[in-house]
């Protein structure tokens, strides 16, 4: 096996120091247990670690970040590698921190309606905590067995029920957190009004590992519905899909859920799973919605459902489902695109979000700007409709340097038309070119200023967020 240190220009004798310090488990450097951390879910993105490090406690990262801040060696924070833009890899040779250990999810505070989890704790695992008494953690992503608090906290993760909940930076309550040089910052008392200062938690929250390496958090809880009903409504247009969902949202105070998917991606879905088709002919445009309620309201989620969805003349077809096993059925043909889409090789995911107004007119021309560069290229839209964000999925591209030519198209038609190049899974290393599009030259520089008051030796995260000056 090639010497580590040498080939990440680490001082000789520093994996020796970091087993001293963390002990021999927390210290990785056998090849094929580097291998899963060294690439993304999707395989677009590879790279390399000479060491993965696993620390067991808040102890071991101020160790940790200690030790790397004074050896100036890079650091990558890895939640469940669940990321789409590159910011949880070790592209350019960076040590990999993986929090996965820290997974300890607290005991519910059911009078604050709140819990505290650790950063490797998973959503699934916090949901289960939670839904034993009668609560929901609200964020929610199809990658939920996987996606863990930490990460979701250092991207503002927003799921399938942000329309209803908001998203990951409406639930943080309070972070531990720790800094480049190893000092520990920690709010987590969960007060619902505290002035008392500049709010940690929310600066941390979205900077992508730049500015800390959140530890712990301590997170909101809501009350579950108990009584939830999902339908899948048939379109002919996105325009009357998008119409028909603002009308619902007016209609429906118990909506949680808005959820687009058009035909080419319910056939992809279909064809890789080899599942049914939803209804008998095929439409162009489907929604997904999800509505959720308490016992004893006045009519049933299904009632309210069904009598909202009977106002809309622009539906051609419907299912409805009020059971698990039905509500999951629908609910597949939505979450199942992401994994129907890689079994094509790679994609290109472009994660952004429009203005209402101007979302069907997106939904059209983004296909044509991607073909204009990638005349190959298939493109695959699917989103949370009701706040604008799609899914912009590009397979087929025959290297990097078009890939490249797809995101410039995609990115700047996204901001001519008053959106954001990223709605939910970050800046990271991919978007990076792009940041200016967003942000101004001002902008760019207090987080730049930010970033040195933090990490003034820039071992987090080097190479996410900011653009290279």
């Amino acid at each position: 096996m090639a010497n580590p240190s040498s080939r990440s220009g680490l001082a000789p004798g520093a994996i020796e120091e970091l087993r001293s310090l963390l002990g021999a488990d927390a210290v990785v450097t056998d090849p094929d247990r580097l291998a899963p951390v060294e690439v993304d879910w999707t395989g677009r993105f590879r790279g390399w670690t000479p060491v993965l490090l696993r620390p067991r406690s808040v102890e071991d990262v101020s160790a940790a970040l200690s030790w790397c801040n004074e050896a100036r060696v890079g650091v990558v924070p890895q939640g469940g590698n669940t990321g789409l833009v590159g910011g949880g890899v070790p592209l350019h040779g960076e040590v990999v921190l993986r929090l996965d250990r820290l997974d300890a999810v607290g005991e519910v505070d059911f009078l604050a309606g709140q819990l505290t989890a650790g950063a490797g704790a998973t959503l699934a695992a916090v949901q289960a905590a939670a839904s034993a008494h009668g609560l929901l953690y609200p964020v929610d992503l199809a990658a939920r067995d996987q996606a863990t608090v930490g990460g979701t906290v250092a991207t503002d993760a927003g799921g399938v029920h942000l329309l209803r909940w908001g998203g990951t930076r409406r639930q943080l309550m309070g972070v531990e957190a720790v800094l480049a040089d190893g000092r520990v910052v920690s709010h987590l008392r969960g007060l619902e009004k505290d002035n008392t200062g500049y709010d940690l938690a929310q600066l941390v929250c979205g900077s992508e590992g730049t500015l800390a390496v959140v530890t712990a958090a301590r997170l909101r809880l809501v009350p579950a519905p108990t009584d939830v009903a999902v339908a899948l409504l048939a379109f002919d247009a996105v325009d009357d899909a998008v119409a028909a969902v603002v009308d619902l949202r007016l209609r429906l105070p118990g909506l949680q859920a808005a959820e687009l998917v058009l035909a080419e991606g319910v056939d992809l879905v279909c064809e890789a799973f080899e599942r049914r088709q939803p209804f008998p002919s095929r439409w162009p445009v489907l929604v997904l919605v999800e509505v959720g309620s308490s016992v004893g309201r006045a009519g049933g989620s299904v009632e309210q459902l069904a009598g909202a969805v009977a106002g809309l003349d622009a539906v051609r077809d419907s299912a409805v489902a009020d059971d698990t096993a039905g509500r999951a059925e629908l609910w597949s043909y939505r979450e199942d695109h992401t994994l129907a889409i890689n079994t094509l090789g790679p994609p290109h995911k472009l994660d952004v979000t429009l203005p209402q107004a101007d979302l069907a007119r997106f939904l059209g021309d983004v296909a044509v700007r991607v073909r204009a560069v990638a005349p190959g290229a298939s493109v695959w839209l699917f989103g949370h409709v009701a706040d604008g964000n799609i899914h912009v999925n590009v397979t087929g591209l025959p290297d990097e340097d078009v890939g490249v030519q797809v995101d410039d198209a995609v990115l700047g038609l996204v901001a001519e038309r008053g959106g954001s190049i990223s709605a939910e899974h970050g800046i990271g290393t991919a978007k990076r070119a792009w940041l200016h599009l967003n942000r101004s030259t001002a902008e760019i520089e207090v987080f730049r200023q930010i970033k040195a008051a933090l990490d003034p030796n820039g071992i987090l995260n080097p190479h996410a967020l900011l653009p290279d000056l």
